[in-house]
């Protein structure tokens, strides 16, 4: 089967895309090979094709690994997959390792082409073990730009996937970004382990997405008026949770509904559940709300072709972050607009003060540190390998700590090695049960209560000598808890027959080495990557106060493109035009 086959055969296209089958042919000649592509090029299909090409060549190559920290994207693409009839996995934090066990066998001994999983799954040691049995032909690393020390979303996680690398030395990389300047592009390929230098690049030039930066300062009715010119779908991207919801209901009250319904605007952040987000997710891509106004927590992972307008109330930190939620406007190729909304005297000020509290003191750092342990109870010389549920609101109310700061200060300590901090990570409820089953009838228990019982000792092994993760309820709800149950567990602690602890979403620490007496913070991890912080500040300061070079040959520039023209429909651009025209 050729690659031009798969593509027709499993995704019914006739052709690829720009810069797709040069990526193909690299990966098929095993290469290792970075694709740089904008967001909505069409990676995926740039594994896909050749995993299916190779395992229908070779029964020892039938697997690709696909390591992407979006787990809401694994179920996607899982699912997509498998819509087209194509046998594909995933394993991801929160799964019992019952079901990841059976997803494992499933790779090992069934027809399946792809094993989804987070780079986090790669520290388990059983799960390393497994990997080495599996016939995996090829690698793929998506959103590559994280396993970079000068990427924008570094994540230490990412670096375990060099071990997996000398595991299956033999084995072809594919990393896969969609932005990335030249220092990131030859840190990814050290990090990963390149046999030889090998960059495929698509132009990251959006011919029909015009950039606009609007100065104000009244950014709200700057909003309103945006979305009542262009209609469509639209992104506002805010910095903070509260900003979210306060700006939601603003726009709720005053922007007209053109379905002449409320409810046009949704907020989306971290801090809601699970369910709160997919549901919100799958109202806007529906097109049954209209705008969606979020933190940097939505949108990767979306595949939402029309989106008409992206808007930034606030300065992102960096270019790369813009020009990736920006490309989220335009993907069907359509006219769309990326408009940041600027308020020079404010803005400078708010970059000035985020370069403080991303990289305070690093006296300040150690404080945290040891200020943490402590109210952890962490002895020194001890904790290696416990995670610790962190409250990061009672730590610092408790040890008096600002808290912004302190994130910021949690999040140098895991890039220095000393723990591995997780923001926002959700825990699955946990029962274990302390009446035995012969007992029960004297508890007059109802109907159902009696049958959540039945369905927690039928589906858990140990649920009565410790506790235990529960599971929501699949789409057939099969052996797996509801959330709708949540009151009947309740009752049934309250009345002491079980332990209950509630699915939670708060903050974790994991300590990757015993508490030390004294901490010490390399010129690489502090001064270094503090440096780069804030000539990324001033990048991103000077592409919103400069009016006098084409948007597009500024972003372009900065990801190494110093030869492209001007795009000709950006604010500057028009401006200029607009200048040279002669008066009548």
């Amino acid at each position: 089967m050729t690659p031009l086959e798969a593509l027709k055969t499993y995704f019914g296209y006739d052709a690829f895309r720009p810069l797709q089958a040069e990526i193909i042919h690299s990966i098929l000649a095993g290469r290792d090979t970075l694709a740089l592509m904008p967001t909505g090029g069409g990676k995926s299909i740039c594994f896909q094709v050749p995993a299916l090409v190779m395992g229908n060549a070779d029964e020892n190559k039938r697997l690709c690994l696909v390591i992407t920290p979006l787990i809401a994207l694994m179920r996607d693409q899982v699912a997509n997959l498998q819509a087209r009839g194509i046998h594909a996995a995933a394993v991801y934090t929160g799964m019992s390792w019952d079901k990841q066990r059976v997803a494992l066998d499933n790779c090992l001994y069934g027809p399946y082409h792809f094993l989804y999983c987070s780079p986090e799954r790669l520290e388990s040691e059983d799960f390393r073990k497994r990997l080495a049995d599996l016939p995996i032909g090829l690698i793929a690393v998506d959103e590559a730009h994280c396993i970079s020390q000068w990427g924008y979303d570094f994540r230490p996680s990412y670096l375990n996937i060099a071990a997996i690398r000398e595991l299956l030395p033999d084995v072809p990389v594919l990393a896969l970004t969609a932005t990335a300047t030249p220092d990131t592009i030859e840190d990814i390929q050290d990090k990963l382990g390149f046999r030889e230098r090998n960059v495929l690049k698509k132009s990251f030039h959006r011919d029909n997405l015009v950039y606009v930066v609007r100065r104000t300062d009244k950014k709200e009715e700057q909003i309103a008026h945006i979305l009542s010119r262009v209609p469509g779908s639209a992104i506002v991207y805010v910095r903070n949770r509260k900003r979210a919801q306060e700006l939601a209901q603003w726009l709720n009250t005053n922007i007209p509904s053109p379905k002449g319904r409320s409810g046009e605007v949704a907020y989306y952040h971290a801090g809601l559940t699970t369910k709160e987000r997919n549901d919100r997710q799958e109202a806007w891509s529906r097109g049954d709300t209209r705008v969606i106004v979020a933190t940097n927590a939505f949108g990767m992972g979306i595949d939402k072709p029309d989106v008409r307008v992206v808007i930034h109330y606030d300065l992102p930190s960096h270019l790369e972050a813009y020009y990736q939620e920006a490309g989220r406007a335009g993907r069907d190729g359509q006219t769309a607009y990326a408009v940041l909304l600027y308020n020079a005297a404010e803005d400078k000020a708010k970059l000035q003060k985020r370069a403080v509290d991303t990289y305070p003191p690093k006296e300040f750092v150690e404080q945290v540190y040891h200020k943490t342990m402590d109210f952890l109870q962490i002895g020194a010389g001890s904790g290696l390998g416990h995670r610790f549920a962190l409250h990061i609101d009672q730590l610092c109310h408790v040890m008096k700590l600002p808290v912004i700061q302190t994130y910021s200060a949690l999040h140098i300590l895991t890039q220095a090695g000393y723990i591995d901090f997780e923001e926002e990570h959700e825990t699955q409820p946990r029962v274990q049960i302390h009446v035995p089953r012969h007992q029960l009838g004297e508890y007059n228990l109802s109907r159902e209560q009696a049958e959540l019982l039945d369905l927690l000792m039928r589906s858990y092994t140990g649920i009565y000598t410790d506790l235990q993760y529960v599971r929501e309820a699949d789409e057939k709800g099969k052996n797996q808890l509801s959330l709708s149950n949540h009151q009947l567990l309740v009752s049934l602690a309250q009345r002491g027959i079980i332990t209950y602890i509630p699915r939670s979403v708060g903050c974790s620490l994991t300590m990757t080495n015993e508490r030390q007496t004294e901490i010490y913070l390399s010129p690489a991890v502090f001064e270094k990557r503090q440096e780069r912080f804030i000539a990324k500040l001033q990048a991103m300061l000077e592409y919103a106060d400069q009016n006098q070079f084409c948007r597009e040959q500024v972003l372009l520039a900065y990801f190494g493109e110093t030869d492209a023209v001007a795009c000709g429909h950006c604010d500057v651009c028009r401006a200029l035009a607009r200048s040279v025209i002669p008066e009548k």
